[in-house]
């Protein structure tokens, strides 16, 4: 498995992209260019990247693709279209979105989100953007979610099965999975469980947190690895027997400190079980 996370200061080209993931420590990245970048750039930076042993692990691309309304929603299908095409030009594992929100928060929950109506749509949209683009090299998948499609092991099976496209796979996020005090309390169980019906199509995963506090009803809260319940051994143990260029993908801290901070953390947990993190 490859540890990565976020540049949060600017690099020069693909040499400096390089410098800046070694001084990090990492052997994964988030992808370093946009849609708009022309191919030599882009092939610039997939050589650097495979002559410095670094894994591109996704190229984001995150919209609404199930918005309410018509001109984002073809906007999001547009956007998704365009990573994804990125994502095969650079060689990412995946390009990541969610499936989107009936709402008009595009990541916020809305009564019809898990509804068949809206599992519908995903199917519509998850297939329009692959037919699109035919990627050759890489993946479309979406994020775990708690409160949208796919919001479990299960769900995210029955999806696949729906999209029936073999360029469609899996983004795993466990913490966003952990939507209740009883996936809380057995989320090691919850990751187990991921891994064994997901595994061998987890392009990517995201590495963070998240605790239960103890006020009145329930409320959860994302946090930096180490500082929440979530069960790390149970998810390096998992994620340990995946291709060993399978991505673990820093996200959301405010700085380069506290960045530090959860990839020790996540290095310690690997050492403590003898596994193996680039």
């Amino acid at each position: 498995m490859r540890l990565g996370g976020p540049l949060l200061t600017p690099f020069d080209g693909p040499a400096g992209w390089i410098a800046a993931l070694r001084e990090r420590g990492y052997s994964a990245a988030y992808c370093p260019v946009g849609a708009d970048a022309d191919d030599a750039t882009v092939r610039a930076y997939r050589q650097a990247a495979d002559e410095a042993g670094i894994v591109i692990a996704e190229v984001g691309a995150w919209s609404n693709p199930l918005s309410p309304d018509d001109s984002e929603r073809n906007a999001a299908i547009r956007k998704c279209q365009e990573q994804l095409a990125l994502a095969d030009r650079i060689g990412a594992r995946c390009c990541v979105n969610i499936a989107g929100s009936r709402g008009r928060k595009w990541d916020g929950p809305h009564p019809d989100d898990l509804t068949e109506a809206s599992f519908g749509l995903i199917v519509d949209s998850v297939r329009e953007i692959i037919n699109a683009v035919k990627p050759a090299r890489t993946y479309y998948a979406l994020e775990t979610m708690p409160w949208m499609y796919p919001d479990s092991a299960d769900s995210y099976l029955t999806l696949l099965q729906a999209v029936d496209r073999p360029r469609f796979a899996v983004h795993l996020d466990p913490a966003n999975l952990i939507s209740s005090p009883q996936r809380y309390f057995r989320n090691g169980e919850l990751i187990r469980d991921c891994f064994a019906k997901l595994g061998p199509l987890v392009r990517s995963c995201h590495a963070k947190d998240v605790v239960l506090r103890d006020s009145f009803m329930v409320h959860l809260d994302e946090v930096r690895p180490g500082l929440g319940g979530l069960d790390y051994s149970a998810f390096l143990r998992e994620l340990s027997r995946l291709p060993d260029n399978t991505p673990l993908m820093l996200e959301h801290l405010p700085n380069e400190d506290e960045y530090a901070a959860a990839a020790t953390y996540i290095r310690d947990i690997a050492a403590r079980h003898t596994l193996s993190l680039g």
